[in-house]
Formats: C-alpha cells, structure tokens, sequence
C-alpha cells in the first residue's frame, strides 16, 4: 500500500532514526532550520553515491542557506559508516530499516523499474520549513542533476 504523497502546507511526518554515527536524528528537534529530507534506495549504488556526494558538495551553500540534510535509505547504520567513509559523505545519514518513515512520507511503494511495476523506495526530496511543514514534495525525482534542480528550485542560484 501506497502512503498519499505529501503535498506542500502538510505537516511534515516527525521521526527519530538512528544515524550512520551511532547517534540519532530527530526532526522536531530541527524546528527553526529548514530541513531536506531525502530517501534514496540503496548506499554504495551508483546513482545515490551521486546523490550523496552532491548534497555533501553542495553542504556548506545549504547550510549558509539555512538548509540541514538527511539521507535517509533502509540501510543499516552499519552499512551508512561505511558509506560515508568510502565517499567521504558530509551530510547526516539516517537508517529507516523497518521502512516506517519512508512509507510516512510516501517514499515507497508501487514504482516503475525498467518498465515493470515493482515495490520499492521511491527516489523523493520534502523540504521541510522552519515550522515543521512541507514546502518542497518532490517524488521520482533524478538521482543526478536533482542537487542542482533543487538548489534552482529554492532560489538558491540566483
């Protein structure tokens, strides 16, 4: 079963997850800073080592911005240390193993896969605002180039 998609204006789904450094990441506990919460399939895949290593490029301007990121996949924090060590990562990464959040914010479900419906995460990008809600829902979104997009689509290229 399919979560509906967020749409802005929605309150952002709280969670606590455990992280890649043995701490844990709490949204509620980010209020007041405009948060990207980004889910992505798998660590260590070509397209989400891309994805990682754009946001971690791109760190610094987001957080001058008043933007945190937190990559979110159901890897284990195991997985995630090593992960973040292999490509040198330098936003917070996040393990949703039991896929409770993804499914909370509709990033997994039905999804086209070289043509045939599977199950699986659903690449997707929520901007949370300072207040805890939706500004950005951004699903099926492109593993390369989206940092870029995005960053255009905040206004954050002019």
């Amino acid at each position: 079963m399919t979560a509906t998609r967020l749409l802005p204006g929605d309150l952002a789904p709280d969670f606590t997850l455990p992280t890649d450094g043995g701490s844990t990441v709490t949204l509620s506990d980010l209020r007041g800073r405009k948060v990207i919460v980004y889910f992505y399939p798998a660590a260590m895949t070509p397209g989400c080592t891309k994805q990682a290593c754009d946001f971690s490029d791109n760190i610094a301007s987001l957080r001058g911005a008043g933007y945190e990121v937190i990559g979110v996949s159901k890897d284990t924090p195991a997985k995630l240390a090593k992960f973040r060590e292999r490509d040198h990562l330098t936003i917070t990464l996040a393990s949703d193993t039991d896929l409770a959040v993804h499914q909370a914010y509709a990033a997994y479900g039905e999804k086209k896969l070289y043509g045939k419906v599977v199950e699986g995460v659903i690449r997707s990008t929520i901007v949370v605002d300072e207040e805890g809600k939706v500004a950005v829902a951004q699903y099926n979104v492109k593993a390369t180039g989206h940092v870029a997009k995005l960053r255009r689509d905040l206004g954050l290229d002019a």
